[in-house]
């Protein structure tokens, strides 16, 4: 049963009268606390990349790893990165910056044939962190893959039955907020075994602001 958006605007509302202003841009958080779930088995196991209905902020930071023609679409589409083959060979071994490059990038795309490649180079560090590449093919619209990843969240539920993820930022609209939560909350429940009776709580924050609660 999906959540009443009446309450969703109602708990954006009182999150935005109770954050201090600050001098910059706030995110806005959604956790959801579950029950009656375990994460170490495989029927509690949540990892899911959502595409919200509105860009939070400036969107996410995108990283393309790709050859040739793809490469050259991947820059003229404003990828914030664009790796070549010989770029991603040199990364071997470089741990410090493997590590940066996964602190930098929200996501991750890669021409299909270079997969193999990816794995063995920075498959220990972006795997850990559930950040492996979508594969794409050679001939694949980059633009509007680029476009559509901007606009992704992921959920993973790690040690804790707790789900975390960005869902705006405290100047767009009320309504926008509620329809990106809403969004992430339906996909949610389609993957618990039952439901939102697995849901103990959902709630809303600012970065620096005080939790909310919102009604289910």
């Amino acid at each position: 049963m999906p959540l009443d958006t009446k309450n969703i605007l109602q708990s954006i509302k009182a999150m935005k009268e109770k954050t201090k202003k600050r001098n910059f841009v706030q995110s806005v958080e959604l956790i959801i606390n579950l029950q009656d779930i375990d994460p170490k088995k495989p029927e509690g196991k949540v990892q899911e990349v959502i595409e919200l209905p509105h860009e939070v902020g400036k969107g996410n930071k995108i990283c393309v790893i790709a050859s040739g023609e793809l490469a050259l679409k991947a820059k003229r589409a404003n990828a914030d990165l664009v790796i070549e083959r010989n770029e991603l060979e040199a990364m071997t071994g470089n741990k410090k910056k493997q590590r940066e490059i996964a602190k930098t990038y929200d996501s991750f795309i890669a021409e299909a044939p270079l997969m193999p490649l990816v794995g063995r180079v920075l498959g220990a560090t972006l795997g850990p962190k559930g950040r492996m590449p979508t594969p794409v093919p050679p001939t694949v619209d980059i633009a509007g893959i680029i476009k559509k990843n901007r606009k992704t969240v992921k959920v993973r539920l790690r040690g804790q039955p707790v789900l975390q993820c960005r869902v705006g930022m405290e100047d767009m609209a009320d309504k926008e907020i509620a329809e990106n939560i809403h969004a992430v909350i339906g996909r949610v429940e389609g993957k618990l075994k039952r439901g939102i009776k697995n849901v103990r709580s959902i709630n809303l924050k600012t970065a620096m602001g005080p939790s909310i609660k919102i009604s289910l």
